[in-house]
């Protein structure tokens, strides 16, 4: 998400954000001495922005009229403009406004393991460059997971034009942020740089949670910035620089799929287990 011109050009350049730029690099003893802790302000801050993402898997009729249970009823005041997709073919969003956080949400349904096709789109791993007509003037070095390339394109134009139909061209001059859980990673080295430099990223992971860690980086698949790492003491780890292999953190910690725990993708992420 990044923007520019008219209404439709800065939304386009809004959903381009997400990916340029040389991070500087750190040795493995400078990350390891720079991991922090968040305080329980810090870790609070996130609880809104988990029930949303826990909404993601709600069904979009109940997304739209807000009545999708407890995910909903933690943000009572949200006003949704628009919802979509069927879990298959299409993952689950929804996209709306905060007045409290005065903030545009964008909300999507992660991987339901119930469902074949959004498994088969995880295990579709090539890197391929970035559609130009999503993502206008992006760099062909610029490569991302095939599957989440496609999944992405299937929910784009409806998602912006939703947006269209509600917010003004000034309001999305705002910075983009971008709050995940168990994210895997999406793109090679130079969409992680990209996304360091033009997008403010935070990826919650959980415990011995193994999807961050896949697709691996040996097939060229690298994480951006960001990682907040809940540990097994339940504290929340910050964890700086890419793919960070502090013990703390998630790589250092979850080494391969066979010391990973599946249970813990879906949280509790500070008492919020993702789902609807």
């Amino acid at each position: 998400m990044v923007p520019s011109l008219t209404c439709w050009a800065a939304l386009a350049a809004l959903v381009a954000s997400l990916v340029s730029a040389s991070p500087l690099q750190s040795s493995v003893l400078e990350r390891r001495q720079s991991v922090t802790t968040l305080t329980s302000a810090q870790v609070s801050a996130f609880k809104p922005y988990t029930f949303y993402a826990s909404a993601g898997y709600c069904q979009p009729s109940t997304t739209l009229t807000w009545t999708c249970g407890a995910p909903c009823q933690a943000n009572a005041d949200f006003k949704p403009v628009a919802s979509g997709g069927d879990g298959d073919d299409v993952q689950f969003w929804y996209v709306g406004f905060d007045p409290n956080l005065s903030t545009i949400i964008v909300g999507h349904q992660g991987t339901d393991t119930t469902k074949i096709l959004p498994i088969i789109t995880d295990l579709d791993f090539f890197l391929e460059s970035l559609d130009n007509s999503l993502f206008p003037g992006i760099g062909s070095s610029i490569k991302v997971h095939s599957g989440f390339k496609e999944s992405q394109a299937d929910t784009a134009t409806t998602i912006l034009s939703s947006m269209v139909s509600t917010l003004t061209c000034s309001f999305l001059q705002r910075p983009v942020s971008v709050i995940s859980y168990g994210m895997p990673r999406v793109g090679n080295q130079a969409f992680a740089d990209y996304v360091d430099a033009h997008v403010s990223v935070s990826h919650v992971n959980n415990k011995k949670d193994p999807v961050p860690i896949l697709p691996g980086r040996f097939l060229g698949f690298h994480h951006p910035s960001g990682e907040k790492h809940i540990t097994d003491s339940n504290a929340w780890a910050a964890c700086p620089g890419q793919d960070n292999e502090d013990d703390q953190c998630t790589v250092g910690e979850v080494s391969n799929i066979l010391v990973g725990d599946p249970d813990d993708h879906s949280g509790p992420y500070d008492g919020v287990v993702i789902g609807c």
